[in-house]
């Protein structure tokens, strides 16, 4: 029997398990993410991207982390690259709760975004094969590296922030269906 599922719930469970894990690494590392230029952010974020299709393509992975952990990093991944966009200033180093706050405040833009487009397209991200998520963002991130080598500037398409939160949801969506059992 299907039960009807609520995707602001969901959200909610999955986004606890990405701040938690990007709250201990502030405790580990800091914010030395800071360092990065949003470019490097998004190759990070490719780098995530590429290998959770290589292991989706070969099925077989030899490094420890497996395709939910590399899910929950293309999150967080998005999720700084979006800080930097905003943070204009030379301060490296945040106080943690200061990177708590900001990660905090940028997740409830993005889940607002995704509740928009939820509604408008009825949820059809839950009749989507993971895969296609995998798809979605490599092409979301070679988009962002062509505004980037267009040094930000775009004539008609949505800019950087736009793209960065998609990731993050699609990298959520794809939580939410791994969760599920998909």
């Amino acid at each position: 029997m299907d039960f009807p599922k609520d995707t602001s719930s969901q959200f909610d469970a999955v986004v606890s398990k990405c701040r938690d894990i990007f709250s201990l690494k502030t405790k580990d590392y800091g914010t030395s993410w800071r360092v990065m230029r949003t470019a490097t952010l998004t190759d990070q974020l490719y780098i995530k991207a590429k290998r959770i299709r290589t292991i989706e393509e070969n099925g077989t992975h030899l490094v420890e982390e497996g395709i939910y952990e590399e899910w929950i990093a293309m999150v967080n991944y998005a999720i700084m690259a979006i800080i930097q966009h905003h943070q204009n200033n030379e301060e490296l180093e945040l106080e943690a709760s200061h990177a708590l706050a900001l990660y905090d405040e940028t997740m409830s833009e993005v889940k607002a975004l995704m509740m928009r487009k939820n509604h408008d397209y009825g949820e059809a991200w839950r009749e989507m094969r993971i895969s296609s998520y995998t798809d979605m963002v490599l092409t979301k991130l070679q988009r962002l590296r062509q505004i980037e080598d267009n040094q930000g500037s775009t004539a008609i398409s949505e800019g950087p922030e736009g793209h960065y939160s998609d990731i993050a949801n699609y990298s959520i969506f794809a939580l939410i269906r791994l969760d599920e059992g998909a």
